[in-house]
């Protein structure tokens, strides 16, 4: 998965809010994204273990999951 620059707009979100975004527990987004199929998480602070996400990442990462109902 490709990672983006973050725009002014873009929200961080924290792990409480990532698991209600996506539905997958933190075990699962971890192994997704060793696998490069879930977005990177980023660190809040240099030497610091909070990390967050790029709203927009993780939204286009669902997006990319939902089915498509062409009828």
């Amino acid at each position: 998965m490709e990672t983006t620059t973050p725009t002014s707009s873009d929200r961080l979100i924290r792990e409480g809010e990532r698991k209600i975004i996506t539905s997958i527990s933190r075990c699962t987004a971890w192994r997704l994204e060793r696998l490069g199929l879930f977005p990177k998480r980023r660190k809040l602070y240099p030497h610091s273990h909070a990390v967050v996400w790029l709203q927009s990442e993780i939204n286009e990462w669902v997006a990319s999951r939902q089915p498509v109902n062409l009828g």
